[in-house]
């Protein structure tokens, strides 16, 4: 990885500029800080300010059954994208365009050909994908483990060194406790400048809302079975912990495909117990689409929907998002 970055600083290798404007979101652990939830507040952001941007987001597709770019329609699912994709296509399809693909630097020419009207492209997952330079690039680093404190792979959980960080904009510590102090901040930026010198860190920590099911209209009740198929599911324990009873977490690895034979196991426990499920945004549309076929199946299950909630400077941050889609 070394040795890569340096033909890219030494411009051996090529790195290609696109005429619409692309954000870059990604950090240098492997997994579980948050990509996906921060490209979902961008593209909220700019929705909800009444922007009229045209709008795509492109990642890998991580866990899709297909190769190649793909830019989603309603014939997709979770097995076709990943899930992530899939669900950011579920939430946002009228408002904005979703693809996949392995290689960006063939992706991004993809979507303009289908749609030439867009003007901004949100890479999820691409900060070691160097071949497009991006008008902003945001690292994401959790509180829990923050980059300073760890390693490359196998000692750790980096994908790169340390000092790799320096290439963004902005950095951004996810997952932080939501009554973090202005002493601890100060600790973390401290340790951090030393690789990111003096460039704008924010934090920022998750909030729940209230559980949902389009197909249900009740309230959960206390006594719940959790699913969830996510990198850290200890701060989604402690929030449902505050309010309800988990009799039973099924507690799956990351990215998880759910089977027919997981779904009977889950749903046997809570009608057994009487009971209902509670999962994740990203794992509710993997098993909506699993049981698509009859909605009576889904009778007992709702989701939490998580969004990011910036712990001070959300301003700043905002405004270099706009700032990124100015004509230098």
């Amino acid at each position: 990885m070394q040795f890569r970055n340096h033909l890219f600083d030494i411009e051996y290798k090529t790195v290609f500029e696109f005429d619409t404007k692309v954000i870059s979101i990604g950090n240098l652990a492997v997994g579980g800080t948050g990509k996906t939830p921060m490209v979902e507040y961008i593209v909220r952001n700019f929705l909800q300010k009444g922007q009229h941007h045209k709008i795509t987001t492109l990642s890998r597709g991580y866990g899709r059954k297909t190769k190649g770019f793909r830019l989603a329609d309603q014939s997709d699912s979770a097995a076709t994208l990943g899930d992530e994709p899939y669900q950011m296509y579920h939430k946002f399809k009228d408002r904005i365009n979703v693809a996949v693909g392995e290689e960006r630097v063939l992706a991004i020419p993809s979507i303009l050909l289908e749609h030439p009207e867009n003007d901004l492209i949100i890479l999820d997952d691409a900060f070691q994908h160097r071949s497009v330079k991006p008008n902003l690039s945001i690292c994401l680093s959790t509180y829990q483990k923050p980059f300073y404190s760890d390693y490359v792979l196998p000692a750790g959980r980096l994908r790169e060194a340390r000092s790799g960080v320096k290439r963004a904009d902005a950095l951004v510590f996810t997952k932080c406790p939501l009554d973090i102090n202005a002493d601890e901040k100060n600790v973390i930026k401290n340790s951090a400048r030393k690789y990111f010198g003096k460039k704008p860190i924010f934090f920022t920590g998750i909030q729940y809302d209230e559980m949902t099911s389009p197909y249900l209209n009740r309230k959960v009740k206390k006594d719940i079975v959790l699913v969830s198929g996510i990198a850290n599911a200890d701060p989604l324990v402690q929030f449902l912990e505050r309010n309800y009873t988990i009799h039973h977490h099924y507690n799956f690895s990351d990215h998880h495909f759910y089977s027919a034979n997981d779904w009977n196991e889950i749903s046997l426990y809570a009608q057994k117990h009487q009971l209902d499920i509670v999962s994740t945004e990203k794992d509710w549309v993997k098993l909506k689409a699993l049981l698509s076929a009859n909605t009576e199946n889904i009778e007992n299950l709702f989701y939490v929907p998580m969004v990011v909630q910036f712990l001070g400077d959300e301003n700043t941050f905002q405004q270099l998002l706009e700032d990124s889609l100015k004509d230098q």
